[in-house]
């Protein structure tokens, strides 16, 4: 069995869709599928330094990268070279698994793959929730019109990491089958001097406690609320230092920098950019809350990421995971206002047991839950069903 995973770009810039998909393939080999993925060299402002036109070994996944072409169309991301290349070898796989809707690598190779009769599954991403749809609104209900619904309609199956997530594709008026399968995420290495060793790298008193936002820096995101939340503690006297890991436009970056000079947050304040490896894992381990109030989230890798880190997390409704944590009682959801996230963190920062509660709770379900092998054995299962019915 052959699968093509299709996706706009896997660069590190474009967020958690990019570390799923190369997760998600790797599980897929070790569990026997032969996987890959065709995509752009895309890398936001930038051109990922890679070969093109070539099958490469790419963070030891078999990858196609294709020309973009440039400038990107924030992640519309048109390639010609892509669809060339598609007509030419969609045909060499028995399915084709995409990634991104409104986009245009996965929206050729849907209908490319309808014209040579291979079944294709659809990764939404969390792009039907109400939130998402509102963004460029009229642009995207052109495109439902003329492209998407019927894009949607002809997939054999769509595949949501959330129970949320699948009912906005019924919201939207799909009908096509659903899978819901969660992503994973990899077992940490323990790093057992964590919190004395960030706080000796960023300078932060031993008995100051940290939160940590580990995200893109992106207005959905709402960093600045968090910020902004901040502020009403450090009024109040609260102990805590701001750690923010994440890369962004560079204006918005400036904003949120700004903002914390504003109200005097800054000396309290890191902004250590996009971090992997060993420094992603210094940060989770070693910080005290993880906090991530965002607008929409169809899964949130981060907060899995945290919780398997043994991380207490504090996030909003928009992440779509969130009724299966607060089941867990792994984590805190509150609604994005100020004064309750602000509440909500004092609530943290005053109380290590309920931190310590929460973290394990989170560990405990994360571990149950998103572990890479489980999934790979439950989507080839997945494969092998719609083969037998095409």
């Amino acid at each position: 069995m052959r699968v093509l995973h299709v996706i706009p770009s896997i660069s590190p810039v474009r967020g958690g869709p990019s570390q799923a998909v190369l997760a998600m393939v790797k599980a897929l080999q070790a569990y026997g599928v032969e996987a890959e993925i065709a995509t752009t060299n895309d890398n936001g402002l930038s051109l990922l330094n890679v070969p093109l036109n070539q099958r490469t070994e790419y963070e030891q996944v078999p990858v196609w990268f294709l020309p973009r072409f440039s400038p990107p169309l924030k992640e519309f991301i048109f390639s010609t070279a892509i669809t060339q290349w598609l007509w030419q070898y969609l045909r060499n796989y028995d399915i084709v698994h995409n990634h991104y809707i409104f986009s245009y690598a996965p929206t050729c190779a849907g209908a490319i793959a309808r014209h040579l009769r291979v079944p294709y599954i659809v990764r939404t991403i969390g792009q039907l929730s109400p939130w998402a749809l509102n963004q460029s609104r009229l642009k995207k209900q052109v495109y439902t019109f003329l492209i998407e619904k019927h894009n949607l309609n002809c997939a054999a199956a769509i595949h949501c990491t959330s129970a949320s997530e699948a009912e906005d594709v019924r919201r939207f008026g799909i009908q096509t089958p659903t899978i819901t399968l969660p992503l994973g995420v990899n077992q940490p290495s323990y790093m057992p001097d964590a919190k004395h060793k960030l706080r000796y790298l960023y300078g932060i008193p031993i008995e100051t406690p940290t939160v940590l936002f580990l995200s893109r820096l992106h207005y959905k995101k709402r960093p600045d609320l968090l910020i902004r939340s901040l502020n009403l503690l450090a009024v109040q006297n609260y102990k805590f230092h701001l750690i923010l890991a994440g890369t962004g436009e560079p204006d918005y970056v400036k904003y949120l920098k700004n903002l914390t000079v504003s109200l005097g947050l800054a000396s309290r304040t890191s902004f250590v950019g996009f971090v992997m490896g060993n420094d992603k894992q210094l940060l989770l381990q070693g910080s005290d809350i993880f906090v991530l109030p965002s607008f929409s989230e169809n899964f949130g890798i981060a907060v899995a990421e945290a919780m398997v880190a043994g991380l207490p997390v504090i996030i909003t409704p928009g992440v779509q995971i969130a009724p299966e944590i607060a089941k867990a009682n792994a984590g805190l959801i509150i609604e994005g206002e100020e004064d309750i996230l602000a509440n909500a963190i004092a609530q943290l920062l005053t109380s290590p047991n309920l931190r310590q509660k929460l973290g394990e709770n989170g560990q405990s379900f994360a571990n149950s839950q998103y572990s890479w092998s489980a999934i790979a054995q439950n989507l080839s299962t997945v494969y092998k069903s719609i083969l037998r019915i095409s």
